[in-house]
């Protein structure tokens, strides 16, 4: 569905050269959810837009539904745009109309008969759940309703890829995830494309199906979202990831509990799909004659599976220590000895 191949973006500034896309190769399956994740300034804001022909490669090519976008222009491109839609961080609503001209904008636009132009608002009104809005203006919505506006309007030509630049960082927590619920319901039901991009690795974690990290202009890791999440390889990815699977405070409540505790070790132990659902404290407690203090966990889901976090304390004679550590591994679960007290 969308391949970009050597892919350099390049602006020439008085103050220099900026390269904001550095040789990217990626490729985005037909029908799944795929995020771009990474700090301000990371280049995934320009990459998205050249999907869309917004912005054009310096060097490389881009190919998005069958379509070379640095290669088309004028009526092809605008065609092209149909078929690539984008909803944004805040929402870029024609304030002066209702939210049924909002969604029929796109398709007064391509020319479509007003009947017809009727008849799929309606259609677009239900899917994004905004019955009784209808007439709202934008100033009268509140801003999860606002993107759903942003939504409805983006899906009015059927589109095959749907991009979303930001378009969670302006809501709260709450209406994120119904918005993110959305989008996975949007994409199970017509099979549509999603490519987002976010600095906020809870997006990821909730709906993409892979994940692609950037860093200066450069993808320097992409994979499954639950595979990156079991083992990130850079630093960068190890932050995002930390984002989700530890709760706030871990690093401190280690520390005060390294001091409060005089022997043992404390462990963290990373559960990854059923994993994530068996009683491995209460089988360590049965079988070995040790003391075990959990610290802190938590577990979060993803579009594959449960990936889990939790740290504890145990304490007993070293030998039993060495067999809980080997059941631990036994038993599928990752551990790692983050120090000794």
């Amino acid at each position: 569905m969308i391949k970009l191949s050597n892919v350099i973006k390049l602006y020439r500034l008085k103050s220099g050269n900026v390269k904001a896309v550095d040789s990217v190769n990626l490729q985005i399956e037909k029908g799944e959810i795929f995020g771009i994740i990474g700090y301000s300034g990371a280049g995934k804001s320009t990459l998205i837009r050249l999907l869309n022909g917004l912005e054009k490669p310096t060097s490389g090519s881009v190919n998005v539904a069958g379509r070379t976008i640095e290669r088309i222009n004028g009526r092809e491109l605008r065609k092209a745009r149909q078929e690539i839609s984008m909803i944004f961080q805040h929402f870029n609503l024609l304030w002066s109309r209702t939210v049924r001209e909002n969604i029929a904008f796109p398709l007064e636009i391509a020319g479509v008969k007003k009947n017809e132009r009727l008849k799929r608002v309606d259609e677009l009104i239900k899917l994004v759940g905004l019955e009784g809005r209808e007439d709202a203006y934008p100033s009268q919505l509140s801003g999860g309703q606002k993107q759903r506006v942003g939504i409805a309007r983006a899906l009015a030509n059927n589109p095959k890829v749907l991009l979303c630049d930001e378009a969670t960082s302006a809501l709260d927590p709450q209406t994120t995830d119904s918005i993110l619920e959305l989008l996975v319901d949007i994409n199970k039901r017509l099979g549509l494309t999603i490519v987002l991009i976010t600095h906020e690795m809870h997006v990821i974690r909730k709906i993409c199906h892979r994940v692609a990290v950037m860093e200066n202009g450069q993808i320097v890791e992409h994979g499954d979202v639950l595979n990156v999440f079991k083992n990130p390889e850079q630093q960068i990815t190890k932050r995002f990831v930390q984002q989700v699977t530890e709760p706030l405070g871990t690093n401190e409540t280690v520390e005060h509990l390294l001091e409060q505790y005089p022997s043992g070790k404390v462990l963290k132990l990373a559960f990854v799909g059923e994993a994530a659902e068996q009683p491995l404290i209460t089988n360590i407690i049965r079988k070995f004659q040790v003391n075990v203090n959990i610290l802190q966990g938590k577990i979060s889901q993803t579009q594959g599976g449960s990936y889990g976090t939790l740290f504890i304390h145990i304490d007993g004679d070293e030998n039993e220590l060495v067999k809980v550590l080997q059941f631990i591994e036994n038993e599928r679960v990752e551990v790692e000895v983050i120090a000794h007290a």
